[in-house]
C-alpha cells in the first residue's frame, strides 16, 4: 500500500490550526494510506513577538479574537468560545511552552500521542478559554493523553524538548513555510490554510492514485462494485463470465 506522507505544521494558538485538525482526523479516517507528522510552528515565541505585531502584549487579545471570529466561521462546529476569553483576565498566551509540551509528548508515545496533546490544549484555549501557558493547566490537560506521564514530564522541562521543537523550525524554514496551518505531501506539495474538507479529501485522494500510478500499480477504474464480462483464472482454471 502506498503511503502519503503528510507534515502537519502549526501553532497550539494558531486559531485556523483548530478546525484544521478537527478536518485531519476526519481524512485520515477515510484515507488509510496518509501518515501525519507533526511539525512545530511558532506564530509568537515571546511575548515581545506579540508586543511587536500588535502594539503591546495586553493589547493583543482584542486584535487576536477578530482572528477568533473568522476562524469560528471556518470551524465546522464553532466551538470557539470568543465572549468567554474576551472575560479572561490573562494575556493571551504565546507559542513556546505549549508547543514543548505537545513536541514531548510525541517524543514520548508518538505521532498519535502529539496529537492528542495538541487538540486538548488547542480545547482548551479556544473552546474552554484556559491559559495554555500556565504550567499546571499544560500538566492537567495533557495527563490523560500521555502513557508515560512522569517521562514526559521529563522531556518537556528539558532541553531536548527545545532543541526537537527547533528542528521544526528549521525544517519549516527549508520548505519555505511562513504560514500555518500548513501541509507539506510527500516533500513536495504544498496546502496552505484551513481548506474545506471536500476539497482536501478529493485532492489527497488524487495525490495517492498518481502515487499509485507512478509507482507502476494499476488502478481499478470500473464502476463502483462492478466489472465488465470477462475470462479469469480461478484455482488454475479458466472460466469465463
Amino acid at each position: 500500500m502506498s503511503t502519503l506522507k503528510i507534515e502537519f505544521f502549526h501553532d497550539v494558538i494558531c486559531s485556523f490550526c483548530y478546525p484544521m485538525s478537527f478536518r485531519m482526523r476526519r481524512i485520515v479516517s477515510q484515507i488509510p494510506e496518509i501518515e501525519v507528522i507533526h511539525r512545530s510552528f511558532a506564530l509568537a515565541q515571546s511575548p515581545d513577538d506579540l508586543a511587536r505585531m500588535f502594539g503591546s502584549h495586553e493589547g493583543a487579545k482584542d486584535i487576536i479574537m477578530g482572528h477568533w471570529e473568522q476562524a469560528n466561521q471556518n470551524d465546522t462546529e464553532h466551538r470557539f468560545n470568543i465572549d468567554g476569553m474576551k472575560q479572561e483576565s490573562f494575556l493571551f498566551p504565546t507559542s513556546m511552552q505549549p508547543l514543548r509540551a505537545v513536541k514531548a509528548a510525541g517524543m514520548v508515545g508518538g505521532e498519535k500521542e502529539y496529537w492528542d496533546v495538541f487538540d486538548a490544549l488547542q480545547k482548551g484555549l479556544f473552546t474552554d478559554n484556559l491559559n495554555i501557558n500556565d504550567e499546571a493547566i499544560i500538566n492537567d490537560l495533557a495527563k490523560p493523553f500521555v502513557t508515560d506521564y512522569e517521562r514526559w514530564q521529563e522531556i518537556y522541562q528539558s532541553q531536548e524538548s527545545l532543541n526537537a521543537v527547533r528542528e521544526d523550525f528549521k525544517i519549516g524554514q527549508n520548505y519555505g513555510i511562513n504560514s500555518v496551518p500548513s501541509l507539506v505531501i510527500d516533500g513536495k506539495y504544498l496546502i496552505n490554510g484551513a481548506v474545506p474538507e471536500d476539497y482536501l479529501l478529493k485532492t489527497l485522494q488524487d495525490y495517492i492514485e498518481e502515487k499509485k500510478n507512478k509507482e507502476g500499480r494499476l488502478i481499478n477504474k470500473n464502476p463502483e462494485n462492478e466489472s465488465g464480462e470477462s475470462c479469469n483464472f480461478v484455482d488454475g482454471k479458466w472460466e469465463c463470465d
